[in-house]
Formats: C-alpha cells, structure tokens, sequence
C-alpha cells in the first residue's frame, strides 16, 4: 500500500497592529498566547488550526501574512 505524503504547514507572519490597552482580559491572553509581547512585534508561527482559532480571535489587533517557503 502507497504511502500518504504527509503535507507540511505553512508558515504565518503574525504582527500585532493595536495595543491592548483597554482590551478585555481574554484578548490580552490570546495576544500573549501567540507570543506578541509589545505593539508592532511580531513573530512566525506553523499555520494550524489552533493558531488560526487564535487569530479569529483578535482579528482586529494583528496583521497576517502566510509565507511561502
């Protein structure tokens, strides 16, 4: 029996754009889950379902750019 290929994840850019000042507590928890720590920061996570949810999450306070390896 043939093998599956197993397809990698891509990758995503995730810059946060907004503060959270004035942001409810689960907000600021998501941002921190994603491993934003300032304004402008950003960082490079595998593009999955839980990062995804994450990201629809605060859809308003980061920019997303896939990035094609």
């Amino acid at each position: 029996m043939a093998r599956k290929k197993e397809k990698k994840p891509g990758k995503l850019e995730i810059k946060q754009i907004r503060s959270l000042s004035g942001r409810p507590e689960i907000q600021r928890r998501t941002i921190r889950a994603l491993g934003l720590k300032k304004n402008q920061s950003s960082v490079i996570h595998d593009d999955t379902p839980a990062i995804r949810g994450m990201i629809n999450k605060v859809p308003h306070m980061v920019a997303v750019r896939e990035i094609n390896e």
